[in-house]
């Protein structure tokens, strides 16, 4: 393969969508439970650090929050078929990333961990980083799971729903007695 091949192969493969699996609802809440318990402790730990003072519960969950989860900024756009999401996940890679879908409620859950580690004749330098993503929210149409596509490119998760189909009206006739 000549140099120029080379330099593009790995363009390619960052253009190219990467599939999604979605992930069963029990698989999301046992996420969702970790995610609680962790923000639980780091809750608490900023109470201890306050002096144990009473009264700032939901500061002290959102600061936890905050240092732990980072923002999911998502976009819904509704077609006549289907229903179209964009989220920001800048670093996650499908790997990474758990979806799911259930009645009209999506949830974007992920998590990442990156090692660095570098040694020098007298030193060692080593650092990590874990991110977390949660996001839950409410569709504006009832939709159709089992045939719902996502994949992700360039940090963007896109899902494309096909709306399900409406209910149909059975037309009552009545019998002549």
């Amino acid at each position: 393969m000549s140099e120029a091949a080379k330099a593009v192969e790995p363009a390619k493969r960052a253009s190219t969508p990467t599939p999604l699996k979605l992930v069963t609802p029990g698989e999301i809440l046992d996420r969702m439970q970790r995610i609680s318990d962790s923000v639980a402790r780091r809750a608490f730990e900023i109470f201890e650090g306050n002096g144990g003072i009473f009264g700032s519960d939901w500061d002290n969950w959102f600061k936890a929050e905050q240092q732990l989860l980072h923002p999911v900024h998502i976009e819904v756009s509704e077609k006549d078929n289907e229903v179209l999401i964009r989220a920001e996940t800048p670093g996650f890679t499908a790997n990474d990333l758990e979806v799911n879908l259930e009645g009209r409620r999506l949830t974007v859950a992920g998590k990442r961990e990156t090692k660095e580690e570098r040694k020098d004749e007298k030193t060692i330098y080593s650092e990590r980083c874990s991110d977390e993503i949660l996001r839950v929210i409410d569709l504006p149409a009832d939709v159709d799971a089992e045939n719902a596509e996502a994949t992700v490119k360039d940090g963007v998760l896109e899902l494309k729903i096909p709306k399900a189909a409406p209910a149909k009206k059975i037309p009552i006739q009545s019998s002549a007695a």
